[in-house]
């Protein structure tokens, strides 16, 4: 059974870091624009603070939590972005006190939560490591988003390597989002992390293989950069296959980044 605190201490790091980034930008910049269409940086921070609260019912309230689910359903093109849309209309001071609130709680109930407890989620149920994971995983990309609105550089931790192990076992399902059948076999992969560690996954001996830098797998399964412009490399079919689909996410397929350079 994994111990959730090493992962819900990253993500804490992790969300810290974003929270000083906005903090200090003055109120007219959350307005500016992200690479994620029609999203400002109000918008990023709304949608972490609305996923938060939908995983703080899911620990806390499967009921509500199951209302939620409901909406979701109904309106699977959109309720995303009407939750982020709805929070990105406060002043920013007051969204940025929701956020922290709301992650505070969560993080609370996460660190409370009884070991081995599964909480219903919009995927398969989760563990509390494994909700703080996904947590870990969206607020690190949309710090991405926020960074190069602001003009930021964000140096890569090796807080990522919660993210290639998430985007490790979320192979089988991007097939299936995708509409294709899993393959049989496990994939051997291969990460540098920035510290120059490697972070292996699988057997030794697999046919099919993933190697490269742990920062670019994760700019992958986020759909934070196009395959094209990262340096992984892919040996056998299916591998080369799982990188044109890749995602760590819950939810549909999303439409990913343009390659560097695809409007010339």
């Amino acid at each position: 059974m994994a111990d959730p605190t090493p992962v819900i201490d990253d993500l804490r790091a992790e969300s810290d870091e974003l929270d000083l980034l906005v903090a200090e930008s003055e109120a007219g910049r959350w307005a500016l624009p992200t690479p994620a269409a029609g999203w400002t940086i109000a918008h990023q921070i709304a949608h972490l603070a609305w996923t938060d609260r939908s995983a703080l019912l899911a620990v806390t309230d499967a009921d509500a939590f199951r209302v939620l689910v409901e909406k979701a359903l109904a309106a699977p093109g959109s309720f995303v972005d009407e939750g982020a849309e709805e929070g990105a209309t406060l002043p920013p001071a007051e969204l940025l006190t929701r956020w922290r609130i709301g992650r505070a709680a969560l993080e609370d109930a996460l660190r409370a939560a009884p070991p081995g407890a599964r909480f219903p989620w919009y995927g398969p149920p989760m563990s509390a490591a494994s909700m703080a994971t996904a947590r870990l995983m969206e607020t690190w990309a949309h710090a991405l988003d926020v960074a190069e609105a602001l003009g930021v550089v964000r140096p890569p931790t090796d807080r990522l390597r919660h993210v290639a192990r998430l985007g490790v076992r979320t192979r089988d399902f991007a097939f299936g989002v995708h509409g294709l059948t899993p393959p049989d076999d496990e994939f051997r992969v291969e990460l540098t992390a920035p510290s120059g560690a490697v972070w292996s996954y699988g057997p030794a001996g697999a046919a099919q293989r993933v190697t490269g830098p742990a920062l670019d797998f994760c700019l992958l399964v986020t759909q934070r950069a196009h395959r094209a412009d990262l340096a992984l490399r892919a040996r056998g079919p299916d591998a080369d296959r799982w990188l044109g689909i890749a995602q760590a996410f819950a939810g549909p397929p999303g439409p990913g980044r343009p390659a560097k350079g695809a409007d010339r």
